[in-house]
């Protein structure tokens, strides 16, 4: 197993590399009316439209949900790789790089009452906790499809 590394809000998340697209950065989006606040917009990478889901608010992570100019500026967006047929880009605040089984030194099963789309908690060598999230499963999530408000 390898992840994409991400930080939002002050959470820390993995991604498998396998369901995980490319990383560009935030630029041009353009908003959809009548969306769930966590739905950001639209955006155009490489010629395709892609879905901009703001992962911090759909986590219920209130306190990301006031972005400023700055931080967007600095936040990148990830696509979900295009087997699971999902033109849908997720923004995060910071990329933490690549990772693999090695790099952890305990695993756990997600929390309990934790969303069907949590997989393993990781603890890495430092003592800091890494949810994976699994992509697949998220992009089935009627909750997660559903952008209409």
């Amino acid at each position: 197993m390898s992840w994409l590394a991400v930080k939002v809000g002050e959470a820390n998340y993995l991604f498998p590399l396998a369901q995980s697209g490319e990383i560009f950065p935030l630029a041009n989006i353009q908003v959809v009316p009548y969306a769930r606040p966590w739905f950001m917009g639209v955006i155009n990478l490489r010629g395709g439209l892609y879905g901009v889901v703001d992962l911090a608010s759909f986590m219920g992570d209130g306190a990301t949900r006031a972005r400023t100019e700055q931080s967007l500026a600095e936040s990148s967006v990830i696509t979900f790789n295009a087997a699971l047929e999902l033109n849908c880009a997720l923004l995060v605040d910071g990329l933490a790089g690549l990772r693999k089984r090695e790099a952890f030194a305990d695993v756990a099963l997600p929390p309990e009452g934790s969303p069907v789309f949590f997989g393993s908690r990781f603890t890495d060598l430092n003592g800091e906790h890494w949810q994976e999230i699994n992509l697949q499963s998220l992009s089935q999530l009627p909750e997660f499809l559903s952008i209409s408000a």
